[in-house]
């Protein structure tokens, strides 16, 4: 059976000629290899590390866990689709809502083991069906409406938890942040959250020298004085040693705020996938309904232990666009330098130091992103807003989930904020389109992003190959690029 893990050697090893890529089943020298490895490392350091932080896991966990889950898709692909699947960060604003509902750590992790299992099936599906079914049930205006209302609903836990720990800094940190987004070029700009995080650091590491504690909320919403960087904790982790593992709790309350993110899952790998192909020159779209599995697989594996859900991250993307090297031996590195990582304890606590304001400053650019990302959707597939079978599903449902409007059922049961956002979304779009007259759905349909085509007859295994193009090729990639 080929699992895809054997290389031939491009060239001399060394340098790709010009013009030249380095194609998923090549690779350069090893040692060339694993520095690729390492860049891919970094290149996923900034989200990998925030996601886990603002959702209370542990990031050592997170990247030992990202690296078992990459094997888990190389492996999965066959080697054709080279990926790196780190921490998503569209599960934050679900990690917040449940937390604040008094769930915990197994509660949240639970609830997201749930939505690997459907990300699973999903891929499973597009596999039998092709991958038409996911333009069917989801098309370009509810994915765009669920993403926006998922990223917005994420604000009161910037403007309340975060920014007031040290709101200067928090301001100093956004601006740097900013800045780093849209004034660097190549590699550099696909570590602008790392970059923000390290100033930030740096940043309060100065103040906390120059002007002593400072008197706010702390990380508990209690107003004290305390230092804005505690390093107590670095000192007393271990060098070597296995992270913190716990086994996940399940509560429905818990699962239904959860699954609507499986919609921004899809999206997020239908456009890796997409994006991947137009740079290697492969089409990818049978690989499609397989990526979507691996990558629940992986979410399954991380939270079944206690860590984070995993998604494609499109820095990697940026890796590989800037090096032109696609080589999955690199991505096999990347994963081995994750899972040694991992085992570094002191390294986790240096992440989980980072201060509030500090994390205040970046999802006031990364939340934003996220949904905005929304947008974007829309945009690349020309969702007529004037339209009002698009606008009124879409508007009720991203007041719902930003407003966090909460419906009662029960004493014990309610649905709110991004649960009941998606569900009015979904559900209104197919209930409004199945009684609105004709000349309001004539509107030729899009495809999602990175489902470039599908097989119209219904028979193909996987995602057809068939069709028409699709549009949203920059949807999937901008995507990744917030969330992670």
């Amino acid at each position: 059976m080929d699992l895809g893990v054997r290389w031939t050697l491009h060239g001399d090893g060394r340098t790709p000629a010009p013009g030249a890529v380095v194609r998923p089943d090549e690779r350069l020298s090893w040692p060339r290899t694993a520095g690729l490895g390492a860049q891919h490392v970094v290149a996923m350091f900034g989200a990998s590390f925030v996601a886990p932080v603002l959702m209370g896991l542990d990031p050592n966990l997170a990247i030992m866990m990202s690296g078992v889950a990459t094997i888990v898709f190389l492996l999965a692909t066959r080697g054709r689709v080279p990926s790196y699947l780190g921490c998503s960060l569209s599960f934050v604003g679900v990690a917040a809502v449940i937390r604040a509902q008094g769930g915990s750590s197994a509660t949240v992790t639970g609830a997201v083991f749930v939505v690997g299992a459907a990300l699973f099936l999903v891929g499973l599906a597009v596999r039998h069906f092709g991958a038409r079914i996911i333009h069917a049930a989801m098309p370009p205006i509810v994915t765009g409406a669920v993403v926006m209302l998922i990223g917005f609903n994420l604000a009161p836990v910037t403007a309340a938890t975060y920014w007031p720990q040290d709101q200067w800094t928090a301001l100093l940190v956004m601006l740097f942040t900013g800045l780093a987004v849209v004034c660097l070029r190549g590699f550099w700009s696909r570590i602008a959250i790392f970059l923000g995080l390290v100033f930030g650091y740096v940043l309060s590491w100065g103040l906390d020298r120059v002007f002593g504690q400072i008197h706010s909320a702390d990380a508990s919403g209690a107003v004290t004085d305390h230092w804005r960087l505690d390093l107590s904790g670095v000192g007393q982790a271990d060098w070597i040693g296995l992270p913190t593992l716990h086994g996940p709790s399940f509560e429905w309350s818990a699962i239904l705020v959860a699954l609507p993110v499986v919609i921004a899952l899809i999206a997020e790998n239908a456009g890796h996938v997409k994006a991947v192909g137009e740079m290697t020159g492969d089409n990818l779209d049978d690989k499609l309904g397989t990526a979507i599995s691996a990558d629940g697989v992986g979410s399954m594996l991380s939270t079944a232990v206690g860590g984070p859900p995993n998604t494609t991250y499109s820095e990697n993307i940026g890796v590989m666009a800037a090096t032109r090297v696609y080589s999955t031996a690199a991505y096999w590195a990347a994963a081995g330098f994750a899972l040694l990582f991992g085992l570094c304890p002191k390294f986790g606590a240096v992440v989980a130091a980072v201060p509030g304001g500090v994390l205040g400053g970046i999802t006031v650019i990364l939340y934003g992103m996220i949904g905005l990302l929304g947008a974007q959707i829309w945009t690349n597939a020309k969702v007529d807003l004037r339209n009002p079978l698009n606008l009124v599903p879409a508007a009720a449902g991203i007041i719902i989930g930003v407003g966090n409007v909460t419906l009662e059922f029960t004493d014990t049961f309610s649905l709110s904020g991004i649960a009941l956002g998606t569900l009015v979304v979904i559900t209104g779009y197919h209930a409004l389109r199945a009684f609105a007259p004709a000349h309001l759905k004539t509107q030729e349909p899009l495809l999602d992003e990175g489902t470039s085509s599908y097989d119209t007859s219904g028979n193909d295994a996987e995602a057809g190959t068939s069709g028409g193009k699709g549009d949203g090729e920059a949807d999937g990639e901008g995507g990744q690029r917030a969330k992670s």
